[in-house]
């Protein structure tokens, strides 16, 4: 539970919030453990929704071309695929 979140792969981020989820829904833990734990899942799942949030634009990216092969095209400023 020590490891710095931004160095974390997704599902390891996923797996620990979830389990501080179960412990807090337990509702066995002391109010300062509480509280430390939920800023902690608060910022896993920040550290989630960012990594589910490069894996879309990566998706974004794959195109499908006439010919039925798939290739990458850079994306817009916007997040959009350039075509």
């Amino acid at each position: 539970m020590s490891d710095p979140i931004n160095t974390m792969s997704f599902e390891d981020a996923l797996s620990e919030l979830e389990r501080i989820v179960r412990g807090l829904e337990g509702g066995q833990m002391k109010l300062e453990d509480a509280i430390s734990a939920y800023e902690r899942g608060a910022a896993l799942r920040r550290h989630c929704d960012a990594k589910l949030g490069e894996a879309e634009m990566r998706v974004r990216a794959i195109v499908q071309h006439d010919d039925g092969t798939t290739g990458t095209e850079p994306l817009a400023d916007n997040g959009e695929t350039g075509r």
